[in-house]
């Protein structure tokens, strides 16, 4: 998607250790009308499957999915949380995730009355970098015995692997900018053709 990779080098800051920061626009503060548009593109791609779900990971990946859910007939949006709270009741999924950019593990939950084996998953993320959250959330689809009809992702930091290791697994990857490289010396960003 030209208009993502553009605000990503037009606003991206890239820092030591492989961290692109784009905060102005996608996981801090948030264009919701970008998010729209990057909404519309995910059900472009992922138009003939059957949808009934979206899942996603507090709390970078809320918006996003939230945008995107208006554009396959308002499908409800789920996302497993970081932590247990008085809130979450009843029975759940569980699964342990290393995340990224936090680096450390941290379990995500899903209470199961809100994922089923009749529930056909659009899983939906900000990055994706070497895949270790994605694969929190399809362990989460997995237990629930849901169908994975696919994933959507704003940013993939290809270099790293994560997505055509997920793509080489069978699932539908659509990533809508993914990164080849980045400098964080001079701050260029080259995007894969």
């Amino acid at each position: 998607m030209k208009e993502l990779e553009d605000r990503i080098r037009e606003e991206g800051t890239v820092k030591a250790g492989d961290v692109l920061k784009v905060d102005t626009f996608l996981n801090h503060q948030c264009d919701v009308a970008l998010f729209d548009r990057m909404g519309a593109e995910w059900a472009e791609h992922f138009r003939d499957r059957p949808i009934n779900k979206i899942l996603t990971i507090e709390a970078s990946g809320i918006g996003i999915a939230c945008s995107a859910a208006r554009h396959f007939g308002d499908v409800p949006v789920v996302f497993a949380k970081k932590a247990q709270s008085i809130n979450l009741e009843g029975e759940q999924y569980v699964t342990t995730i290393y995340s990224f950019t936090k680096q450390r593990e941290f379990p995500v939950i899903v209470a199961k009355k809100f994922l089923s084996a009749d529930d056909h998953v659009l899983i939906i993320d900000d990055f994706l970098a070497n895949g270790k959250a994605l694969g929190g959330l399809l362990d989460i689809c997995d237990k629930a015995g849901a169908t994975v009809e696919g994933i959507g992702i704003a940013v993939e930091k290809g270099y790293m692997g994560g997505g055509d290791r997920l793509r080489e697994r069978g699932y539908d990857v659509d990533s809508l900018a993914i990164v080849e490289s980045m400098d964080p010396d001079t701050g260029d960003i080259e995007f894969r053709a």
